[in-house]
């Protein structure tokens, strides 16, 4: 319960400084309904039980860098593996900011390949439409054979609306690299999904 407790706290929080309710779900690694039950339940008691979800914190990775960088290696080993299998390769990591980030800049350095980032931001009239799109500093997707780099897929949508911004600015994904896949996906819109931790639900 203390860790419930924890969340609510955090959800508060984070909407007390502004975040929408997809910023507060990317941010505590959660689903939106979870972040709508969480603020629900700090208003008042109440009986409803919580969405099936797992929240995934991640920090014991994120705040030290060696640790990162083993990490990053890991899933650059599962996106070699998945290109092998696909006869593919690899020119260009895209992290998805913020989180995905600093891995995919570890990914680049160990694979040799380029940099993108794609700023990855909601509509607050529709929380569900993906907006975004590629910084100008790094490099770009056109002619590219693309591995998108993420810490975690919860519903999919992003991932899902990042495959098509790459499509439409003419790259093409072969891979996606993930630390945990809530989902349960093996591919995204015709892409495969390569996490280092897949949670399966057994009903």
């Amino acid at each position: 319960m203390k860790n419930i407790e924890n969340l609510i706290q955090k959800a508060v929080e984070l909407q007390s400084n502004g975040l929408t309710s997809r910023q507060i779900a990317d941010e505590l690694n959660v689903s939106r309904d979870t972040v709508t039950w969480l603020l629900t339940r700090a208003k008042k008691d109440v009986s409803t039980p919580a969405p099936k979800d797992i929240s995934v914190n991640w920090a014991n990775i994120g705040k030290n860098a060696y640790r990162l960088r083993n990490i990053s290696k890991v899933l650059c080993d599962l996106v070699l593996e998945s290109m092998e299998q696909t006869e593919d390769d690899v020119d260009l990591i895209v992290g998805i900011g913020l989180s995905g980030v600093p891995l995919a800049s570890l990914m680049a350095e160990e694979l040799g390949t380029d940099l993108a980032i794609f700023h990855a931001h909601y509509d607050p009239a529709d929380d569900r439409s993906l907006k975004g799109d590629f910084s100008g500093n790094f490099s770009t997707v056109r002619g590219k054979k693309c591995v998108i780099v993420d810490d975690v897929i919860t519903s999919g949508s992003t991932m899902t609306g990042v495959v098509k911004r790459i499509h439409e600015e003419g790259g093409k994904p072969v891979a996606i690299a993930v630390l945990v896949d809530k989902k349960g996906a093996e591919v995204i819109s015709d892409v495969p999904v390569r996490p280092l931790v897949r949670i399966v639900r057994v009903d």
